[in-house]
């Protein structure tokens, strides 16, 4: 039974390590295949050496692997993926929400980056932080509103309202630094720069 588990761990161990150093292996055979030849062929022809040009040649192989398994393997796979999934109606519902929503944080369109504080309450000073995700409301029927997210915070979630222009004053602040101040309910503080 505990030669079973020792086994076991000694597989599983092998599988976490094995892809880290079959890496590191070709790369460094890469490494050394590229310098030997490069430095015997400069010898040969200049009668000199370059150090560092084995790390500059490996570094423009693995530039040219990436690019190749970028443009002929991962994109046609996203492709694919993409396509399955859109013929799937609720997991692509799922699937784009999701995917729209980690857009908004770190995708080339960031929507949450214009922080505010929206007046919530005509009768009083309350106000809650939050970020314009859109201007443009003519779809709504809506001119002078715009859409503000909400934040929850300790959560990954929020709310959207759709909020007049006249209770709206925008923040001169670091968008992640308003996001993380309300994630953390103000206990992260503000950055002191």
């Amino acid at each position: 039974m505990i030669i079973k588990k020792l086994v076991n761990y000694f597989l599983q161990g092998i599988l976490y390590i094995a892809p880290l150093g079959i890496t590191a292996y070709i790369i460094y055979s890469v490494f050394t295949f590229m310098d030997g030849l490069l430095q015997e062929q400069l010898v040969k022809f200049f009668g000199t050496e370059i150090p560092g040009l084995g790390v500059l040649t490996l570094i423009i192989f693995l530039i040219i692997i990436g690019f190749i398994g970028r443009t002929i393997i991962a994109d046609p796979l996203k492709l694919l993926f993409k396509k399955i999934i859109e013929r799937i109606p609720l997991l692509n519902f799922v699937y784009t929400a999701i995917n729209d929503l980690f857009k908004a944080f770190v995708g080339k369109e960031k929507k949450f980056n214009q922080p505010v504080l929206v007046k919530v309450n005509l009768n009083s000073d309350l106000e809650k932080l939050g970020f314009i995700t859109e201007e443009n409301l003519e779809i709504l029927g809506e001119k002078n509103k715009v859409a503000v997210y909400f934040p929850h915070s300790y959560n990954f979630s929020g709310e959207l309202f759709i909020v007049p222009k006249e209770n709206i004053k925008p923040i001169d602040m670091n968008s992640s630094d308003v996001m993380k101040f309300v994630v953390s309910a103000g206990l992260s503080g503000w950055d002191k720069k």
